[in-house]
């Protein structure tokens, strides 16, 4: 049966219905609109919702929510991208306006369940996801079971620390991995290493504040020695986590999602190889590390898996 998946953004929602074999049957996008406070967020997504329900019979609604997620009952305690909403519940809310059951799970666990249930990790039973992006989110799947913590909102691998007294993170702690791999971390070294680096390719066309990601990625490719110094900061940041994460968890899978990762090849093959200097040798040969492969859908698929997981579908 079909199950509809909500993807809430900070700045843009995506609202899918979403076949048992991952297929997008139909989808709605919008602006988020955060300011307008949470019930008028929830009604324009209830409103998708039930647009979508009109094409077919729904099982259920899953939303993954930026956050920290009270999983048995769909509140979320506390999210940064959403001012005041503390402890609002969003599933009970949800399903007031639409008649449907409605689970609500935090993105970066829905994401990991969404690459167990229809991605590269599909029925895996170990495996351990990392979002890159503006933050950096993650999951963990072991023995087939989402690990929550004994207040439902552990796995937050972005904040492991990989650099003792490194840069700041926006947690208020130091050497995180979001500190260093980020989007956001990427941008804070441009910026600050522009004085220095005046010479460097990436500020050729633009200023220090227009440049991204990709461009520092591009522009590493063509050997501009700025560029390269941020990039091999990011992966090794990236090594040493996925090291760790390896020797914690055992994973058969390590899967790399999110806007960092559209680097492709590039950002995964030295991750591979660096890997080594981090993990026990006996672990070697015990996991592979792959690019997730559910692009722009991840959001939407992620949010459709929690219904599986809760009920047990897939």
């Amino acid at each position: 049966m079909n199950v509809i998946g909500v993807d809430l953004g900070g700045t843009n929602y995506a609202v899918g219905l979403v076949d048992e074999n991952g297929k997008i049957l139909a989808r709605v996008e919008g602006e988020t609109k955060v300011h307008e406070g949470p019930d008028a967020v929830v009604r324009r997504i209830s409103d998708s919702i039930l647009s979508l329900s009109k094409a077919g019979s729904v099982l259920a609604v899953g939303v993954g929510s930026p956050g920290s997620i009270d999983h048995h009952t769909g509140t979320v305690r506390f999210s940064p991208n959403f001012p005041g909403w503390i402890d609002f519940p969003l599933a009970r809310k949800i399903e007031e306006l639409t008649s449907l059951k409605v689970f609500v799970e935090n993105d970066a666990n829905a994401y990991a369940l969404g690459e167990r249930t229809f991605g590269v990790a599909k029925g895996l039973e170990h495996v351990v996801c990392l979002t890159l992006g503006t933050g950096i989110g993650g999951g963990v799947i072991t023995h087939g079971i989402l690990l929550r913590g004994s207040t439902g909102i552990g796995a937050e691998l972005g904040h492991m620390n990989v650099m003792p007294n490194g840069p700041k993170c926006g947690c208020g702690a130091r050497g995180c991995l979001e500190a260093l791999a980020s989007a956001t971390a990427i941008r804070n070294f441009v910026r600050d290493g522009y004085e220095r680096h005046r010479d460097s390719s990436l500020f050729r066309d633009k200023a220090p504040d227009l440049v991204t990601p990709k461009d520092v990625f591009d522009h590493a490719k063509m050997g501009d020695q700025f560029a390269l110094e941020i990039f091999n900061i990011v992966v090794d940041a990236i090594s040493a986590a996925i090291g760790s994460l390896i020797n914690i968890f055992n994973p058969q899978l390590v899967v790399l999602g999110g806007g960092i990762a559209n680097a492709g090849e590039f950002l995964l093959t030295p991750i591979e190889e660096r890997v080594k200097n981090y993990v026990l040798p006996t672990m070697f040969g015990s996991y592979r590390i792959a690019l997730s492969q559910l692009g722009k859908d991840a959001g939407i698929l992620g949010a459709a898996s929690i219904v599986y997981e809760r009920l047990g579908g897939k």
